[in-house]
């Protein structure tokens, strides 16, 4: 080595020892350092300890969902994949009905009608998931199953289906393994309120057991309410049934009542005042279980009803049970349209007996007639009163008749009074009714064709009420011509008669006051003492009856009597003379009195008695 190269190390060695000397950390720097050091021993130390417990968490954890697992195994046996699952939801919809389905038991979680709302401008749910029951109960490895706990999986993997142009449904499955699963296939076509419902069991043959012979299909929903008056409404409400080509029958509307039906059925109606959700057989269902509750007056729910039906389980491959939901307006013609065959439009209340007859082949006609060429449903029930009224014109004029006959005698009946005394009275009485038979003039002329109205007044009160096509109608100042009209709310409720004023209430009451007087004036001595008081009470009455009714009931009747009013007069101006009246009843008692074959065997019998 040179001594340059030796200089250099020497120089390089200065640099080295004097950057050491020059960077060396003070005290202070050093107690950091060293406090630094410690600080991340602790964390290090302390991170192992987190790790550690990390880890001893996961393995209890584990050792927990294990248990879990082992617990949940034994609990749902071949359906313990199908628990602890996230909720999911499909729509099947088309112009008229949207149906939410859920993966947690594959069932309708609720159906909303997309062309109408409630009276609150709501949308329209025939029923919603809380609290109700939809799905197949039965056993498995001799546990309870119920498919309303466990998740299916949507097929075909959809989200959303629409059926608006062409049929089209959506498949739940409860997966057991591949070849093994529960299906329920809904299926919806276009323009259409009926939803195709089948249950498919598939390779559940060593699944479920048939211990019974068959599974049990649970429906149970909350019926909300819809309407603006909500007593009226709930009396409108009810559970509905057809027995298997038999009649419809339904459980009371009021308080609670069951049913266990050993007979066939052919469908179930959770019927509302306007709207329905039916269940219905392909066939027939065997053995069904229904039951309704009313809700207390502080809920918006109005009643729950429910049904258990038994299906048949031959523990086949394959087991299927088709069955129809329909969800739509209980609206005649659409009911009819849907369910003729199976009497689905008796879920309208239209009175029985002649009074439906009255309505479902006259006032229904001439209603769906008039729809076609007028909009507006208050000029509807104004032509549909006057064609009523016309129609029986005649048994009006004939009524008034004799009622005008009785007036004229009244005189000549008051004579017989004055001239035989009170306690005579089955001489009076027979007095009265020779001066009848000589006038010719029946004292119940008059009833006959009283009696030929009325079943017109009580079919139509059957008919408003129950009238889907005046649900949410304007007319005038009534602004839903299926509930009341009020143009006053009370501060406080009336018993009897509400916390509102109706007008058409009032104004068919003040009708009714003045043909009660009109009648009045016309009414002969032999009135009852004190009839006359409670045929004036009875309009005032009508203002309890009717304030809460369906405001185009009371307007029908307000317009049917004020008709009647108008005619009355006329008759009375144009058409009756009270002195030709009597006239004719004078001339009458000229003539022979005639007498029938009957009277005359009986006059015949008596004077063959009298011989002997």
């Amino acid at each position: 080595m040179d001594r340059n190269s030796i200089f250099g190390l020497l120089i390089i060695g200065a640099i080295l020892i004097g950057y050491t000397y020059l960077t060396k950390p003070s005290e202070e720097e050093i107690k950091a350092i060293n406090t630094r050091d410690s600080i991340a021993r602790v964390d290090r130390l302390h991170n192992e300890e987190v790790e550690a417990a990390r880890l001893e968490g996961l393995k209890a954890q584990y050792a927990e969902v294990k248990e879990d697992t082992v617990a949940m195994k034994e609990s749902y046996g071949a359906f313990a994949g199908a628990v602890n699952q996230q909720e999911e939801f499909i729509t099947l919809e088309n112009k008229f009905v949207k149906i939410n389905l859920s993966t947690k038991g594959g069932r309708i979680s609720n159906v909303q009608l997309k062309k109408f709302q409630t009276h609150d401008s709501l949308p329209l749910l025939l029923w919603a998931e809380k609290n109700s029951k939809f799905g197949l109960t039965f056993y498995s490895e001799n546990k309870p199953m119920n498919t309303q706990d466990l998740f299916f999986v949507e097929a075909n993997g959809a989200d959303a289906v629409d059926a608006t142009s062409s049929e089209k449904g959506v498949s739940m499955r409860l997966m057991v393994g591949d070849d093994k699963y529960i299906e329920y296939k809904y299926t919806l076509a276009p323009d259409s309120y009926m939803v195709d419902f089948t249950v498919n069991l598939v390779g559940m043959q060593d699944v479920i057991s048939r211990n019974s012979n068959f599974v049990t299909f649970n429906w149970q929903e909350d019926i909300p309410g819809q309407e603006k008056g909500r007593k009226f409404e709930n009396q409108y409400t009810a559970l509905y049934y057809k027995f298997f080509e038999d009649a419809v029958e339904s459980l009371s509307a009021a308080g609670e009542k069951e049913e266990d039906l050993a007979t066939k059925v052919k469908w179930i109606g959770f019927k509302q005042q306007f709207f329905s959700s039916v269940l219905i057989a392909d066939e027939a269902f065997k053995g069904v279980k229904l039951k309704s509750s009313t809700m207390d007056e502080t809920s918006r729910v109005l009643k729950n009803f429910s049904a258990e039906i038994s299906l048949p389980y031959q523990g086949n491959k394959i087991e299927t049970y088709p069955m129809q939901f329909y969800f739509g307006p209980n609206k005649f013609k659409t009911l009819r349209k849907y369910g003729k065959d199976i009497q689905l439009e008796s879920m309208v209340n239209l009175g029985w007996g002649i009074f439906g007859w009255i309505n479902r082949y006259f006032v229904i006609e001439i209603f769906n007639f008039l729809e076609r060429f007028i909009s507006n449903y208050g000029i509807i029930i104004l032509i549909l009163t006057i064609i009523i009224k016309l129609l029986l014109a005649p048994l009006t004029y004939k009524s008034y008749m004799s009622t005008a006959k009785m007036k004229v005698l009244k005189p000549q009946i008051d004579a017989i009074n004055e001239k035989i005394p009170k306690d005579k009275a089955m001489e009076r009485q027979q007095a009265t009714m020779a001066l009848y038979k000589k006038a010719g003039v029946n004292p119940m002329g008059g009833c006959l064709p009283m009696l030929v109205q009325f079943p017109f007044l009580i079919a139509l009160f059957r008919f408003f009420p129950a009238s889907f096509e005046l649900r949410q109608q304007s007319f005038l100042w009534a602004k839903d011509l299926s509930s009341y009209d009020s143009i006053m709310t009370l501060p406080w409720n009336i018993p009897w008669y509400g916390d509102h004023v109706s007008l058409f209430c009032l104004l068919m009451a003040g009708t009714n006051l003045v043909y009660t007087s009109m009648n009045g004036q016309m009414q002969s001595s032999q009135q009852m003492p004190g009839m006359k008081y409670m045929m004036y009470l009875m309009p005032v009455m009508f203002l309890g009856w009717f304030n809460n009714y369906a405001s185009g009931l009371s307007y029908y009747y307000f317009i049917a009597t004020l008709f009647t009013v108008l005619q009355t007069i006329a008759i009375r101006k144009f058409m009756v003379d009270d002195d030709k009246v009597l006239a004719m009843l004078e001339a009458n008692k000229k003539k022979p009195v005639k007498k029938s074959k009957f009277q005359q065997r009986l006059e015949e019998a008596a004077k063959q008695r009298g011989k002997k």
